[in-house]
């Protein structure tokens, strides 16, 4: 496991799934075919309980322009500055499960932020870090 540290909050905009986790591939597709690709633009997923417990999903890209989620008739929100623990996992398409038991460890640890998310972060095509933000 590993730590890092996000310095500033970063905004993005987002499709929410329509459900979890069956509705998270095509919430994906949907945002790639509304957000051009862009180098230097960060993917995540954002995941956590909400309203009756259930698990809500977030299909996510930075936003690069202010506007830019208008434009589109997307939502935005903000993924906070902070202290992530972070597990990381190499060619995740060949274990999906691995980023459930990844989440599964990090929602275990003391002191995490119960009012953060579940954030994958796609550096690449192969791979994703799985992080949760601790508390202050």
């Amino acid at each position: 496991m590993e730590t890092i540290e996000i310095n500033h909050d970063i905004p993005v905009i987002y499709v929410t799934a329509s459900s979890f986790p069956d509705g998270v591939m095509a919430a994906h597709q949907k945002l790639h075919s509304l957000v051009s690709f862009n180098e230097n633009r960060q993917y995540f997923g954002l995941s956590r309980p909400e309203n009756d417990g259930g698990i809500i999903y977030k299909a996510a890209a930075e936003e690069l322009q202010p506007g830019e989620a208008k434009a589109l008739g997307l939502e935005t929100i903000s993924i906070k500055a902070g202290r992530y623990s972070c597990i990381s996992i190499t060619d995740f398409m060949k274990d999906i499960p691995a980023i459930g038991k990844a989440f599964d460890q990090l929602t275990d640890l003391p002191g995490i932020d119960m009012e953060g998310y579940c954030v994958e972060l796609y550096p690449n095509q192969t791979d994703v870090k799985c992080m949760i933000r601790m508390q202050d």
